[in-house]
């Protein structure tokens, strides 16, 4: 008896460490993010007003606002969602539900984690060679925004798939039992059942699309237009790139705006990511399981 309440000890202590130690690494996560945070929020927030947010840029782009840069990165990332998501979905579903264990499958998986691993500049060149020249998009919000697609594809195809997997095969053999197709199972029981960890492809997809430079420098995006674009063959301005230009291509921008355009940007990532986050979060507490 005194042998087992000693080695209880022991492993409470031991706990107690792990946790300890597993708390100290998510703060220091965290800790970088918060500095950052307020580092844009001490530097770039005198800079935020309706008149920053809501006006083009003026003399150089060295005063005025960025709302040209704001829509144009909203134009870009819900063009690069619509393109990107049904084909990530789809592309999950073949592999989750019908691919057999075969060499096309294995190829498929392989050009998948082929594609994450090619750097954005890549992309780019792509983007160019691909929709700007052979499909004559032209220099276009469509152009960039495939290239996005392209580059994103992978986050959304890897969330897809663990959310298939994750659902019960109970629940598909229980359909197929009633006499269910597997298309029918799919439909009603799978996807129903996985959409929050889709979200969660979504959400990834939407933090990197609205912070990429390099694909949509080559492939869209405009250094400066005082105008807003009114079809998705348009050039746009972007808040990535705006960011890049006034921090190192244009003289005599005050201090405050490259933090503020920072400020304005992560902000709106955050905005989109907890709208996700929130309808995911609705969506799993309707679960049944």
């Amino acid at each position: 008896m005194f042998e087992a309440s000693q080695l209880n000890i022991r492993n409470r202590k031991v706990e107690r460490l792990w946790g300890l130690l597993f708390l100290v690494m998510t703060i220091l996560l965290i800790l970088p993010v918060l500095v950052i945070l307020g580092v844009l929020i001490y530097k770039g927030g005198p800079i935020l007003s309706i008149d920053f947010l809501f006006t083009e840029p003026k003399d150089g782009m060295t005063a005025g606002g960025i709302f040209p840069a704001l829509v144009g990165t909203v134009w870009l990332v819900a063009v690069a969602l619509l393109a990107s998501v049904p084909v990530g979905v789809a592309a999950a579903l073949y592999l989750s539900e019908y691919a057999p264990d075969n060499w096309l499958t294995r190829v498929i998986n392989l050009a998948i984690i082929n594609l994450a691993g090619v750097p954005s500049i890549v992309h780019a060149l792509f983007g160019v060679g691909a929709f700007v020249l052979f499909f004559r998009f032209g220099t276009s919000i469509l152009a960039a925004s495939l290239t996005l697609a392209i580059m994103t594809l992978p986050v959304v195809i890897v969330a897809t798939r663990e959310s298939l997997q994750a659902v019960p095969q109970a629940f598909r053999e229980a359909c197929w039992n009633m006499g269910a197709s597997r298309w029918q199972t799919i439909r009603h029981v799978v996807l129903p059942n996985s959409i929050s960890g889709i979200l969660t492809g979504v959400i990834l997809e939407v933090s990197r699309t609205a912070g990429e430079t390099a694909p949509i420098m080559f492939t869209g995006a405009a250094f400066f237009l005082p105008f807003l674009p009114q079809s998705v063959y348009d050039q746009t301005m972007a808040m990535s790139l705006h960011l890049f230009v006034i921090s190192t291509q244009v003289p005599g921008v005050p201090e405050a705006m490259p933090f503020g355009v920072a400020l304005v940007l992560i902000s709106m990532v955050l905005v989109m990511n907890a709208v996700s986050i929130a309808f995911r979060m609705y969506l799993r507490g309707k679960k049944k399981w």
